[in-house]
């Protein structure tokens, strides 16, 4: 059996364990809420650094 062909390839296919549905969804939810976190804490750290900065009189 030669590897690149395409009884190879669905036969490798074939071998794949796909996600369950609670397993994707529950992975995909724990990605989207990591992500909205750190974008609340990059967010918030961005504010209060520009505010620091303003009172320095850095910046506009």
């Amino acid at each position: 059996m030669k590897w690149f062909s395409i009884s190879g390839i669905s036969k490798e296919a074939k071998r794949i364990r796909w996600p369950k549905t609670k397993d994707l969804v529950s992975d995909s939810s724990e990605v989207i809420i990591f992500t909205l976190a750190f974008m609340a804490f990059f967010t918030l750290c961005e504010f209060i650094i520009a505010a620091l900065l303003k009172l320095a009189g850095i910046g506009v």
